[in-house]
């Protein structure tokens, strides 16, 4: 039994390596050389444990910093499963709701990981290394912003007051220039920006048209409407479509609005971001009506969006 199997994995071997053109026994070869993995070589941990850099002596520093880069690595995994979504020739109602599952999970835990921020750090430690931020800002992650690109039509990512002068067929650039979070660092009237958007923009902005332009046809709502009409009405697929929407949009957006509160708006606080944004309105979802999903909603449970909370 032992050498039926030994001989099949080797023909296995030789049928995938012959397919390009290789010879396995050079790959064979080459694990009687190779060293054996560990898991801190797997894991690359000493790197990852030497990225946290303080500006300052404040302890609670390191808080603030390795929380905020596990919130990025947790995006990356959230884009990895909105990229398998986008890209998936064919796509069903098990599959589409449970990866939507998934990366509603990743939220949950984003959401109930702010107490950690809240509850974790030292209010006066906090007002002193945040003002070494400046102007740096958590709206600055670009991950995040392709998370709301890989998930719902543009359109819904537009400014409300410009909803109506934007359509499919306006230049990225221009609804670029249109999308709400342009609010915290931008003033529509005069069209000059902060240094907050403007460093964000000089970093990003051509990735991001880009990244718009390839999701603008497979982003999760182009990609459920590809459905046959019968999966789209299915109860737990809409479940799921939903749950991910209020988690990522109202729930977790929340948990981030009250911990900025907690610090910012206290005795010791100036109310000030440390980008200098108007964060309260750009935050609260009540104003943006940031809604990946209309189409599954009510009209009253849109126009209630954020008020209930």
């Amino acid at each position: 039994m032992k050498n039926n199997a030994t001989k099949n994995l080797i023909q296995s071997l030789e049928d995938k390596y012959s397919a390009i053109n290789q010879d396995k026994n050079v790959y064979l070869e080459g694990l009687l050389h190779s060293k054996t993995i560990n898991y801190w070589d797997y894991i690359h941990t000493d790197a990852l444990l030497n990225l946290q850099i303080q500006r300052t002596t404040l302890p609670d520093e390191m808080v603030f910093i390795g929380y905020h880069q596990i919130n990025e690595l947790i995006f990356k995994m959230i884009l990895w499963e909105l990229q398998q979504l986008a890209e998936m020739p064919v796509l069903n109602v098990d599959i589409f709701s449970d990866k939507l599952m998934r990366v509603s999970r990743y939220f949950d835990m984003l959401t109930s990981s702010f107490a950690i921020m809240q509850d974790g750090m030292d209010l006066a430690q906090y007002n002193k290394f945040r003002h070494t931020l400046t102007p740096a800002s958590g709206f600055q992650s670009a991950q995040y912003r392709k998370i709301e690109f890989a998930s719902t039509e543009l359109i819904n990512l537009i400014d409300p007051r410009f909803r109506d002068t934007i359509d499919r067929d306006t230049a990225f650039e221009h609804a670029f220039e249109h999308l709400y979070w342009q609010a915290a660092g931008k003033d529509f009237k005069t069209g000059k920006k902060s240094i907050l958007l403007t460093n964000f923009e000089g970093r990003y902005k051509e990735e991001f048209i880009t990244f718009m332009k390839v999701y603008n046809t497979k982003n999760l709502w182009t990609r459920y409407k590809e459905l046959s009409v019968d999966d789209q009405k299915n109860n737990t697929l809409v479940k799921a479509m939903r749950h991910y929407d209020y988690t990522v949009n109202i729930t977790w957006v929340m948990a981030h609005f009250n911990a900025a509160k907690h610090y910012i708006l206290t005795s010791s606080g100036d109310g000030e971001a440390t980008g200098g944004s108007n964060w309260q309105k750009y935050m609260h979802p009540k104003y943006q009506k940031r809604i990946f999903f209309p189409e599954l909603w009510s009209a009253k449970e849109k126009d209630n969006w954020g008020h209930e909370v």
